[in-house]
């Protein structure tokens, strides 16, 4: 198969498995095939830096954000961890920071690695303010009802531990003994149970009524501090600290002063993790230090100091029922196994992707065949093979469909590539329903109060046909739909008018060109600033442009070609969206403070902290958030942190006051 192909096939395989797992609570596939998936990926980006792509999903965070909470930016990103299966890695992860770290010694913690959801809980002067998802890694949830529900998780604290201003981090989870009481409830109700404690605990989160969050018992271990300010200088001080103070700190964790004592850990809770009242898929492995931490650094989506290892995945063997299909916004169609429930790691198994007819072929499977099912971090379930010995001779092979599932048009199989495509693009209401929902998205217009079920509705009475009709809806358009009141309709509407006014970066990546994500359009908009520019553009002039190849500008070329999505675009001029963008060049002030670092602690009276660190950025300084033997400064205003006081004097690292940096940048 093509190189490049192959990228972009796993790109779509893993954006697929993303959406499911981070915005639709589903699991489709096993961590390990995952992150074999993610592993392959990265190897084929590696050997091939030309074809990589730019919105690559090695390159960041799987999670997006829902439209039932507003959408907060994270005061430090959420980032995910680095995952491996066996001890081989381990070592090898170890030998990377001994070469980073050159003579230094360094020490390992060692926690057990919570299935649940991400938090953040964010303090200001001793009470929890806030309390965030994950999300995206950038943005999150804001769910702060639902967390204080949380009753480990104290509302305030009363110590001068902590500055006025900090976040905690950790693990939220529904202990299984409320999983297993909510589903005899089900069940006894005739209801289906929940899939698993994962799922349950992010669905339950997520829920608008703190009434029925409460009543679920949910918990918390925290096991993580961030701010402006450490008052420690080690993870497991601030494991203590936390503790100390109230925080629900897991009392597995262990310090290791080497490899094979991290090794002995891991061996030590393979078994003993299923004693716990929650469930866990693996160990977190962190280097103690904080400065050891901040000198190794980061890559694009994960810390350089720390890896998740995962237990072995676990194996089932259940019968396929039958295969549907699947259709998506760009008439892309993925076989799903539909099985015989299996019980595996905690949760009942229903459902497993095929991913497409290749896999199909490879599996080669037939009615009724007995199939074995993995589930890595006991979460994914994956069909990993097929016993050929149980299947009986009458049973029909299964075979890819020649028409689309939805709207019986052909399905077509590009050159090089494995998945079917489904040619009616217009008509299709999978493909049609897709690309509304891709344009209402955070990423793009941002529409919110504008639910998959309230497209549904709108395109199935014909009262939508295109993101564009959006822009053409009224009051009068409700009529006569089920469960829309007045105030509901004025929201959908606000912000449907509100949405004219997202920059135009964001519109050409909703607009939903094939293989044009967010960064390829930001790219495009830097290009051509507008969008009859870039219809205009020759095939010259966009593989001109950085990280364009061949296949990107010969489908927006295929696109501005086309008549109706001409039509599309005329629409939208004529609503008033953003269709074009003013690119300013940022210009840097100076280069007085390049090669220097900076932590900045205190109040400041003609800086606000992010306008200083902005300062010195444009400058061409670095800020960084502890203290090092290698910091060059410390810029101290009002109030600041005497834990980072007392370090500085130590360390010897000269201390300015707010004149005395201004007088350096001049």
């Amino acid at each position: 198969m093509d190189i490049k192909q192959k990228m972009q096939d796993l790109v779509d395989q893993i954006n697929h498995y993303n959406h499911a797992y981070y915005q639709l609570n589903e699991s489709l596939i096993s961590d390990e095939a995952f992150d074999k998936l993610l592993a392959e990926l990265q190897k084929l980006e590696f050997e091939n830096p030309l074809f990589a792509i730019p919105n690559s999903p090695s390159q960041h965070v799987g999670g997006t954000i829902t439209k039932t909470f507003k959408s907060v930016t994270h005061q430090f990103p959420m980032l995910s961890l680095g995952n491996t299966y066996n001890e081989e890695d381990l070592r090898e992860f170890d030998e990377r920071i001994q070469k980073a770290l050159g003579d230094e010694k360094y020490e390992y913690i060692c926690e057990l690695k919570f299935d649940g959801v991400a938090l953040s809980f964010w303090y200001e002067n001793g009470k929890l303010i806030k309390g965030v998802t994950r999300g995206d890694g950038t943005r999150g949830d804001d769910i702060t009802n639902n967390v204080k529900t949380i009753r480990t998780i104290p509302q305030a604290i009363q110590s001068t531990d902590f500055p006025s201003s900090f976040e905690v981090r950790g693990e939220g989870y529904m202990p299984i003994s409320s999983f297993d009481k909510i589903n005899a409830e089900k069940i006894a109700n005739g209801e289906a149970p929940l899939a698993n404690p994962r799922n349950a605990a992010s669905g339950t989160f997520k829920m608008q009524d703190s009434r029925v969050v409460a009543q679920r018992n949910m918990a918390c271990f925290v096991y993580a501090y961030l701010g402006n300010e450490i008052p420690f200088q080690t993870h497991e001080e601030g494991l203590k600290l936390m503790q100390k103070n109230g925080f629900p700190v897991s009392e597995t964790y262990r310090k290791c002063s080497g490899i094979n004592q991290v090794l002995e850990y891991i061996e030590e809770w393979e078994d003993k993790r299923h004693d716990l009242p929650l469930n866990t898929d693996g160990i977190v492995i962190k280097i103690n230090d904080l400065g050891q931490q901040e000198r190794l650094g980061f890559t694009a989506k994960s810390p350089r100091w720390a890896i998740a290892y995962k237990y072995p995945s676990e194996i089932a063997h259940t019968k396929i029922e039958s295969v549907s299909y699947q259709v998506g916004r760009t008439g892309n169609v993925t076989p799903v196994a539909n099985l015989y429930p299996v019980y595996l790691a905690g949760t009942v198994i229903k459902r497993a992707s095929i991913h497409n007819a290749n896999e199909m072929e490879r599996l080669d499977l037939h009615e009724n065949d007995t199939v074995f099912i993995e589930k890595g971090g006991e979460i994914i379930p994956k069909i990993t093979g097929v016993d050929a010995t149980k299947r009986e001779i009458n049973n029909s092979k299964f075979e890819f469909p020649s028409h689309c599932p939805a709207c019986s048009s052909e399905l077509i199989r590009l050159e090089g590539e494995a998945n079917h495509y489904c040619t009616n693009y217009l008509h299709c209401p999978p493909q049609i329903k897709g690309r509304i929902e891709h344009f209402i998205q955070r990423k793009a217009l941002n529409i919110e109060n504008l639910g998959t079920e309230t497209i549904d509705l709108l395109v199935e009475k014909g009262i939508i046909g295109t993101a564009a009709d959006l822009y053409d809806l009224s009051e009068s358009s409700f009529m006569g739909l089920d469960g829309f009141q007045s105030k509901s309709i004025s929201n959908i509407l606000t912000s449907i008018v509100k949405s004219k006014e997202i920059p135009f970066r964001q519109v050409l990546f909703g607009i939903g060109i094939r293989h044009v994500g967010a960064t390829i359009a930001e790219k495009l908009v830097l290009a051509f600033q507008s969008i009859d520019n870039l219809a205009r553009a020759t095939y010259e002039e966009l593989v001109a442009v950085p990280e364009i190849g061949d296949r990107i500008a010969i489908s927006i070329g295929e696109f501005f070609q086309d008549p109706t999505n001409q039509l599309f675009i005329e629409k939208l001029k004529s609503a008033g969206v953003q269709l074009s963008e003013e690119i300013q060049e940022i210009v840097l002030e100076g280069q007085a403070l390049v090669g220097k670092s900076f932590v900045i602690s205190g109040v400041f009276e003609n800086f606000e902290r992010d306008e200083l660190k902005a300062k010195i950025i444009a400058n061409g300084g670095k800020v960084v958030s502890s203290i090092s033997s290698k910091l060059d400064y410390l810029v101290a205003g009002n109030n600041m942190g005497p834990a980072k006081l007392e370090k500085a004097n130590q360390l010897n690292i000269q201390i300015l006051s707010e004149e005395d940096f201004l007088a350096l940048l001049s």
